[in-house]
């Protein structure tokens, strides 16, 4: 199975930017769909992005679109989320998150996730 490890949090100011990375081990990406979510303070995980590794096809979560930018890194088997444009409501720790293989649509819910990593602490201060 894949594993994930997700890097890049920190802290930066509002109107700042960041770019978190998820590396995979165990299986190539080839075959997956790549998510990201974010959990912030007292509040449910949310969808945030995903990618299809095959085809580079995204998809992106309300709250995001516009500002965050989800890509493929061919050479570290890595999917890179850049931030940019950062509000304080963006706190939150950032999870990668796979399904099942060859999973056809793009799930946008956290139950459409089996594989999960540990989480990079993301904060955006005012």
């Amino acid at each position: 199975q894949v594993q994930l490890i997700e890097s890049g949090g920190g802290l930066v100011q509002a109107g700042g930017s960041l770019t978190l990375s998820c590396a995979g081990s165990g299986r190539p990406f080839s075959g997956y769909i790549i998510g990201w979510f974010r959990q912030g303070p007292g509040k449910e995980r949310e969808f945030v992005a995903a990618i299809r590794w095959s085809s580079g096809s995204t998809y992106y979560g309300d709250s995001v679109s516009g500002r965050f930018t989800i890509s493929r890194d061919y050479a570290k088997n890595a999917v890179l989320l850049q931030m940019s444009s950062l509000k304080p409501e963006d706190t939150a720790v950032y999870y990668c998150a796979v399904p099942r293989e060859f999973t056809i649509p793009i799930p946008t819910t956290e139950s459409g996730y089996i594989h999960w990593g540990q989480g990079t602490q993301v904060t955006v201060s005012s």
